[in-house]
């Protein structure tokens, strides 16, 4: 507790060494400064959405979490993104609302929700939607203690937001995608994977 107090005290005097008024100020200072910092080794900056509230420079990536209001933000100021809304693609959400399900962060995520995410919303032009490198999943594992459980989350979902990342929107089809997954689910028990069988 006591480091946590010094901290926020040094935080304090940062921000009126630097004529800061808020918090956020002070995040976009050193998200700012992180960026120049990797710029001048070659790299590149990715962060999470809220990067854009302390205001970033155009050559970061955004990865947009908190639904695709970021991705949207980010898109049409000249940011490249990656959607990872946790709307459709937070892994370690509940799959179903079966009592007997494992414990989950909290959150419910099906797999029909997972496959009808459109990563490149409609709202942007055609200029702006090719911004959106593409998507990623999120299987954060606070409550997943073992490789087995990691899996069981993991899959069928993972598949789900593989062919929303490859195939354009109207190839989709989803009773076409669950009678493919039939045939996956045996390969994964095949090789042991401890996946959830649809039904």
């Amino acid at each position: 507790a006591l480091r946590c107090v010094r901290m926020a005290m040094e935080m304090q005097a940062r921000m009126k060494e630097l004529g800061l008024t808020e918090t956020v100020q002070l995040h976009g200072y050193f998200i700012r400064r992180m960026d120049q910092f990797l710029t001048k080794r070659g790299r590149r900056l990715v962060g999470w959405d809220e990067i854009l509230e302390g205001g970033v420079d155009q050559s970061a990536t955004v990865m947009s979490w908190r639904g695709n209001k970021g991705g949207l933000k980010a898109a049409k100021a000249g940011h490249d993104v990656v959607m990872a809304a946790n709307t459709h693609t937070y892994f370690d959400y509940y799959q179903s609302k079966d009592p007997g399900e494992p414990l989950a962060i909290g959150g419910f995520l099906p797999l029909d929700r997972v496959y009808s995410f459109d990563p490149v919303p409609p709202e942007l032009s055609a200029e702006e939607a090719k911004r959106i490198l593409g998507t990623q999943g999120q299987l954060w594992t606070e409550y997943i203690a073992t490789s087995e459980y990691l899996e069981y989350m993991a899959f069928p979902r993972l598949a789900a937001l593989a062919e929303v990342a490859w195939l354009p929107p109207a190839q989709k089809d989803y009773a076409s995608f669950l009678d493919r997954l039939r045939v996956q689910e045996r390969r994964w028990k095949a090789m042991g994977v401890n996946f959830r069988a649809t039904k």
